[in-house]
């Protein structure tokens, strides 16, 4: 259970309270306006932005301390931070050991994530070498060699159109099912939230909501979000 108790974020012209908490194994959508704080919100919670003040608990333990490699969790941003230079076995390996020392077990390990993502033949290629939604999918699969409990999306499919962004999100959904990953989503369009979010949470006018079940949330949409949605 993520728990956000009593956060509270502020920097110079911004601030942003926060008080609710995630269910374990739940795909959470946070939805709202464009600025106000969307990205913020993961960002403390991926130990990137420093709260003012409040506690942020994985399963009862504070994370506010902890820098953010120490936190149980991934996060994958939307220009997917792949390195042009390695390859894509390369840039998986570095999910689990960045000196790329990888012994025969973690060799297996990154094989077995490429099948899990539909890229068993494509390890020696170089990012350059691969679509927009390939490049997303050796991103997802680094996070599952990473076997973080917790993972946060921050637009990361964005740019991808439609139909390849669908995918990419049916992905996500049958793998948090499949390893009982605790979800959240960034995302700008509703009906990614509709597609695989057990429950949505709304920034807006400086709180993030509580979360509520998101064919709800959508069908009966305080002022706020109505005023965002048109």
């Amino acid at each position: 259970m993520l728990t956000l108790d009593h956060l509270s974020i502020r920097q110079t012209d911004f601030a942003l309270e926060a008080d609710l908490v995630v269910p374990t194994g739940s795909i959470t959508a946070v939805i709202g306006p464009s600025g106000a704080g969307k990205s913020t919100l993961l960002g403390a919670i991926g130990g990137f932005v420093a709260p003012s003040a409040g506690r942020i608990l994985w399963q009862g333990q504070d994370l506010v301390a902890l820098p953010p490699g120490k936190r149980p969790l991934s996060i994958l941003f939307q220009d997917q931070n792949l390195f042009p230079h390695l390859t894509v076995e390369q840039n998986l390996g570095l999910g689990l050991r960045p000196d790329l020392r990888l012994t025969a077990a973690d060799r297996a390990a990154v094989e077995a994530a490429l099948i899990r993502v539909g890229l068993s033949d494509l390890g020696a290629r170089k990012p350059g070498a691969l679509s927009g939604g390939q490049q997303s999918r050796v991103a997802l699969a680094r996070t599952l060699l990473r076997a973080r409990p917790l993972l946060l999306l921050d637009e990361p499919f964005a740019a991808l159109g439609p139909a390849l962004k669908g995918e990419m999100l049916d992905l996500v959904q049958e793998v948090a099912r499949e390893q009982g990953l605790t979800v959240l989503m960034v995302s700008h369009d509703p009906s990614d939230a509709r597609r695989i979010a057990d429950q949505t949470i709304l920034v807006a006018d400086g709180i993030a909501h509580p979360p509520r079940p998101t064919a709800d949330l959508l069908a009966n949409p305080p002022a706020a979000l109505r005023a965002y949605l048109g």
